[in-house]
């Protein structure tokens, strides 16, 4: 683990003088028990829960869907798509209308689950998906509750375990019977094309030993195991996509590289031979040369599908890679933030600026993944990361928007963004080793939620995980540097009438950016590049009229 780096100066003066809303989690009316549950279905109605609308109104069904009619589908013959299925390839989206009314963010725990002398605490970002049949109609789909997946328990290569919450009212589902790695991220998206998704984990390994990869049905039962391995330290990540467009899904854990089936097709050369602290990322996929194909992008390094070396650049150190158009050229950039700082690479590889620490914290306190999102409301994507003492906002060239304080020397934590109120201002998301932070458009806390955590890479998201129409937030907690887990391990947290803006019903990895997963968990063949629509990463979207949509600046 890092040490503590750099001394936490002050925040910006906006952030010093606005209180947050503070949540505590053992006075919420609305949690479910934070011991585990009895394994059980989901209880909602006919798959429906009735929700409130985003102006505040009763909703007649409850339910929006992420769907709509795609232009270059014709239902004419055939008529009008299933009401609970996906057929939009995210190759419409739209403006953002609806908006929250005044004095819309009156958070709450909605429910929580999990305490570290029972199932253990988590350091592996929460994921969202439809895992089970609620309603009974022998399908899983978008009108089933989505559920919330956790890794809990274990580390150091002990083993924990994979449990399936259900979103509406945190009751567990299952927990999966084969021990996975604690550290490492799964992700969730149908590898197997039968219509139904899977979760891919690590299997136990730990700081010392590597880890192979493992894949689980949509109900817990073990898929298959992988021969080969890959190292990850103490914390790591899976990622899923179509690399060739032939409508198989490869599946990528740091530099390895596997098939659906789990057979390998190529290990990248190892990346952090430098320093064993350093294996730990969450390796991007993306479209880099605009040849409808995927690259693996580890940072310092990218691959095409086959292996072959799209750009290699040893000088730079090994990091966290990001996706997004950081300039004005309509090309993607890579986003590097690495222990010496924040590095853009272009699209082909060439470094554009490299190492630089804006907020004046020193090296070390950088390596770190990063969240890119419209943080001003000005049409065009920042970029946030922390660097130990602080949490900050850059313009796309490196100049520091605003920073605030937090308290994360031990690890390798990253954030989000969402529009709650649908003003066009995205806001910022922080969980460090004591509070999960929501800040406004210019860094001023608008909340502050207890949590404990020595942090590994694990971050908060946010999606409607209940059905209602309306966000959330999920976040999770472990062990404190004293041993003490302070908060349940899993805390899902809402606006009090449900008026915050919608956002998409999943969350199926740790390098998540929209377009690499359709809401039923499918992956698409032909992934559409992030950067040309949303210019997003490590953010949910927004759902309007059926389908997904991107705020309109404030004017």
């Amino acid at each position: 683990m890092l040490a503590a780096c750099g001394d936490a100066s002050s925040a910006s003066d906006s952030a010093a003088s606005t209180g947050p809303t503070t949540v505590d989690p053992t006075n919420s009316p609305t949690s479910a028990p934070t011991s585990g549950p009895t394994p059980t279905t989901g209880a909602t109605t006919g798959g429906v829960t009735e929700g409130v609308s985003a102006t505040g109104g009763e909703t007649s069904g409850g339910i929006k869907f992420d769907l709509q009619i795609a232009n270059d589908i014709n239902f004419d013959s055939e008529g009008p798509p299933p009401s609970c299925k996906v057929v939009d390839d995210m190759n419409a989206i739209g403006s953002c209308k609806t908006k929250a009314p005044p004095d819309s963010f009156e958070p709450e725990v909605q429910w929580s689950w999990g305490q570290a002398n029972v199932e253990g605490g988590s350091t592996a970002t929460p994921l969202v998906a439809n895992l089970t049949d609620d309603n009974n109609d022998g399908a899983i789909d978008l009108c089933d509750i989505p559920d919330v997946v956790v890794v809990a328990g274990g580390g150091g290569g002990l083993g924990g375990k994979l449990y399936v919450l259900d979103g509406a009212t945190g009751t567990l589902h299952f927990a999966a019977a084969t021990p996975i790695e604690s550290w490492v991220t799964p992700a969730i998206g149908d590898i197997d094309n039968d219509g139904l998704p899977e979760i891919v984990a690590a299997t136990p390994g730990g700081f010392i030993n590597p880890s192979g990869v493992v894949a689980f049905e949509h109900d817990g039962t073990l898929k298959w195991s992988s021969t080969d391995k890959f190292n990850h330290d103490q914390g790591g990540s899976i990622a899923l996509g179509d690399l060739d467009n032939d409508g198989d899904v490869e599946i990528v854990a740091d530099d390895l590289v596997l098939d659906h089936n789990g057979k390998t097709i190529f290990i990248a050369p190892e990346q952090a031979l430098w320093d064993i602290a350093y294996h730990c990322t969450a390796t991007a996929l993306a479209d880099l040369d605009g040849d409808g194909d995927l690259e693996i992008v580890l940072g310092q390094a990218a691959y095409h599908h086959d292996g072959k070396v799209y750009y290699n650049n040893p000088q730079l150190k090994p990091g966290f890679p990001q996706i997004a158009n950081l300039d004005p050229d309509p090309e993607p950039e890579i986003l590097l933030t690495n222990i010496n700082g924040i590095t853009v690479i272009e699209h082909d590889g060439k470094v554009k600026f490299n190492d630089i620490r804006p907020t004046g914290d020193p090296p070390g306190a950088w390596f770190r993944p990063a969240t890119v999102h419209d943080f001003d409301g000005d049409a065009v994507s920042e970029f946030a990361v922390s660097s130990a003492a602080h949490y900050s906002v850059f313009e796309p060239g490196g100049k520091v928007s605003w920073t605030a304080n937090v308290q994360d020397g031990s690890g390798w934590a990253a954030g989000t963004a969402f529009d709650f109120d649908g003003d066009g201002v995205a806001e910022a998301m922080y969980a460090d080793e004591a509070t999960l932070f929501v800040f406004d458009g210019k860094g001023a806390p608008l909340l502050s939620v207890p949590r404990s955590s020595k942090t590994l890479i694990e971050y908060p998201v946010v999606a409607d995980v209940d059905n209602d129409g309306s966000a959330e937030i999920v976040v999770v907690s472990d062990l404190d540097f004293n041993g003490n887990q302070t908060s349940p391990t899993v805390q899902v947290i809402r606006d009090k009438q449900d008026r915050w803006i919608q956002a998409r019903r999943i969350w199926n990895q740790h390098t998540y950016h929209v377009t690499n997963v359709r809401e039923d968990g499918t992956i698409p063949q032909f992934e559409p590049p992030s950067w040309q629509s949303l210019n997003t990463y490590r953010t949910n979207a927004q759902i309007e009229g059926g389908s997904l949509c991107k705020p309109e600046p404030p004017g």
